[in-house]
This record gives C-alpha cells, structure tokens and sequence, in this order.
C-alpha cells in the first residue's frame, strides 16, 4: 500500500494532510496486502504518533515544494540485515517513510533518536524529543529502524515483527476458549498508553471487563469506588511511585486483593519483594494473547 504527497514545506498545510491521513488509516490503510494481525490500538495510536513525527520532519526538510512517500509491505527476511540497527531474519510489516527533502547530515544521522537532539529553534519548530518518541514507540513493539540519507532525501523504515494468527484463532498450543474470561474486572495501572490499550484490548477480546489508571494516585482514587477482580500491575513506573510502593498502598487499603506484577525487565528485587509481601504471578512484556490469558485466568482461580 502506497501514499505519495506533493507538498509545500509549510506546517501550515500539516493540519489537511493529518486529516486526511487520519482519514486513510481509518479507512483501511493497512488493508491488502497487509494481512497479519497487529492489534487495533497500534493501528489506531502507535502508528499515528509515528507518521507524525517522522512526516513533520520531513516537511521541514523540505525546502520549497517535495514529496513525502508512505508505504507498506509483508516482509521476509532470511539474513540478519546489518543498517541503522541489525535487523534479525523473520517475517516483518514493514512501514516506510520517504521524503525529498535535504537529507540528515552523516555526523547527526547516529545522534538523532537521542532525546533532545535537534537543529531546529528550540520552542520555534520542535523540542527535539520527535525521534526520539518513534524510536521507543518502535521498542516498545520489539521492532527495529532502519534510516537512509543522502542530499536528496531520507528515508525511514520500520520493521515491526509479525504473526499471522489472529485473537480469533488457537494461539499456540491453547484453544482461545481456554483463555476466555467471564466478565471480571480488570484494573491495568501502567505509566504507557500505548501498553495501557494494548493490554485492555487485548484482554476485552478475551471476555474481561477493564479499566486502566496511569499511576497511583488513579489506581488508589478508582480502587476506592470500584470492586476489582484483579490488578495488573507495571513495576516501572515514572515519575512518580514506583510499583513496589503502589502494591504496599493497595494492600494496606485493600488486603488481599489479587495482584499480577508486570515488567519489561527480569523479575527484580522489587518484584520479589512485591511477590512475598502478597502479589501473585510475575508476567514479563512483552506478551502474547496466551500468555496473558493464562496468567490471568491462572490468577483469578488461585486459592490466594
């Protein structure tokens, strides 16, 4: 799928174009031949937050009139590819974005996913932190970058790791009936968004009822008037209270309430002492469908 734009370098003309790239990606931009499944909220979020940082830079690369070149594509890749980053062999969407602007200078092209790394007039055209939200929006999914820039333009492209099976459908070795959950209330508290819908679509598909709170302050406010089944709870949260401090606060307000801890990040120290002082299974992100289907029916029947 293609999307060619001929445009004038103006962040006048951004607001119609995001209109009408809005409108694209609702009306099926990764339709055929995009046939894997990746789930609604990437789609609807990560995707959009992506384009427009990497669109915008590319219109002020531009110097009078150019084009910005969007595409996708299925992608296997038999070879680990040696680019911006070393991209392993598997099967890939991959998210193209290209423009004919000035291109990237070579001594700034290994700088420019650091935060605040910019050429732009701080408070004029950017903060600086642009790429760097792409950079771990695409971590965030276990995909990789690749960026390409001469004089005549630059390219980014995005690889982000697929499957072909669908929440419908078995996942691995348990039928998806197995993992379907009978309406109990799940509270997510995680500081992402991104991660905060993608979990709660995620386990809305499965049969669950669920609310999300950033921090714990919200989890805290929303316990207090809501009766919930099980908590889902990230350990790395900023700023702010950590995770281990949240857990304590919920039990001493609300002993005994069933609690699963989550993390990017091997089960810590604080994630031990989160588990003796009560909290049930550790679930390490990133997950699939069975995992945490498992892990939180697993939970829901527990004895604790």
């Amino acid at each position: 799928t293609r999307m060619s734009y001929h445009c004038f370098a103006s962040l006048f003309w951004a607001n119609g174009f995001f209109s009408r790239l809005n409108h694209a990606l609702q009306g099926g931009f990764f339709s055929s031949p995009i046939n894997y499944f990746i789930s609604k909220p990437f789609l609807d979020k990560s995707v959009k937050k992506i384009l427009m940082n990497i669109v915008l830079n590319g219109m002020e690369a531009i110097a009078n009139i150019g084009d910005i070149i969007i595409s996708t594509r299925n992608h296997y890749q038999e070879n680990v590819v040696k680019g911006y980053q070393k991209i392993p062999p598997g099967s890939y969407v991959v998210l193209s974005i290209a423009d004919s602007g000035s291109g990237i200078a070579p001594e700034d092209l290994e700088r420019i996913f650091e935060p605040f790394y910019t050429k732009k007039v701080m408070g004029k055209s950017g903060t600086g932190l642009g790429l760097a939200v792409v950079w771990n929006t695409v971590q965030d999914h276990n995909g990789f970058i690749d960026v390409s820039s001469t004089g005549l333009g630059t390219r980014f492209t995005l690889y982000f790791p697929t499957t072909q099976i669908s929440a419908q459908e078995t996942t691995g070795k348990t039928p998806i009936e197995k993992l379907m959950g009978n309406g109990e209330h799940v509270l997510i508290i995680d500081d992402e968004a991104t991660q905060r819908e993608i979990t709660s679509n995620i386990l809305k598909r499965i049969g669950y009822s669920v609310a999300t709170a950033e921090d714990g302050d919200a989890a805290m406010q929303y316990l207090g008037a809501h009766s919930v089944d099980l908590v889902l709870l990230d350990m790395i949260m900023r700023p702010g209270m950590g995770g281990l401090e949240i857990y304590q606060r919920i039990i001493r307000k609300f002993p005994g309430q069933k609690t699963i801890i989550v993390s990017g990040f091997a089960e810590t120290e604080e994630v031990t002492k989160a588990r003796r002082l009560g909290a049930g299974a550790f679930l390490k992100k990133p997950y699939d469908i069975e995992t945490i289907g498992m892990v939180v029916k697993n939970e829901l029947h527990s004895g604790k």
